[in-house]
């Protein structure tokens, strides 16, 4: 019994074109078995690779999660970090803003006092000055008007009212 199949032998016995059913012919059997042997085998070899391939495929998904997770929980504070900074430069630059304009109503408020005292020195040395000058105008007009009374007395008065109203003259500049 030859377990060695050959198209020309079946040809050749039938007359044509058949199938062979003896099982041992055409071993169906040996096929079986070692599709079985190999199944019962690689089941185990393979299994257990599948599936220490499926556990490192789940640890990196689960990994990848929690990387995730941790990326957007540092996304979630850098954006929250990055609101505050904003929030503190606006604020920085208000306070700027209001400290320039103190600053300048504080010079311009200066400088109007400073124009202001130097307006009322101005006035006050004016004023001083004026009487000052007054005051020396108003010497010279009685010193002249003095002279011109004594140089005009002498021919229009005697002795002795002379005297009078020379003593009378002294004590009012005196007086004054």
């Amino acid at each position: 019994m030859t377990l060695q199949f050959s198209a020309t032998a079946l040809f050749a016995h039938h007359g044509g074109f058949g199938i062979n059913v003896n099982p041992f012919e055409t071993n169906l059997i040996n096929l079986i078995i070692v599709i079985g042997v190999l199944v019962w085998f690689l089941r185990g070899f393979l299994g257990g690779m599948l599936e220490r391939r499926r556990q490192a495929i789940l640890a990196d998904l689960s990994d990848a999660e929690d990387r995730l997770t941790r990326a957007t929980a540092e996304l979630t504070r850098a954006q929250g970090d990055l609101a505050a900074a904003q929030q503190k430069a606006e604020t920085i630059r208000r306070d700027g803003v209001a400290r320039a304009a103190a600053v300048r109503e504080e010079s311009e408020k200066r400088t109007i006092e400073e124009m202001a005292r130097l307006k009322e020195d101005a006035v006050a040395d004016l004023n001083a000055e004026a009487a000052r000058v007054s005051d020396l105008l108003r010497r010279e007009a009685a010193r002249q008007a003095i002279e011109k009374a004594l140089a005009s007395l002498p021919k229009k008065l005697d002795a002795a009212a002379q005297s009078r109203l020379i003593d009378q003259s002294i004590r009012n500049l005196g007086n004054a």
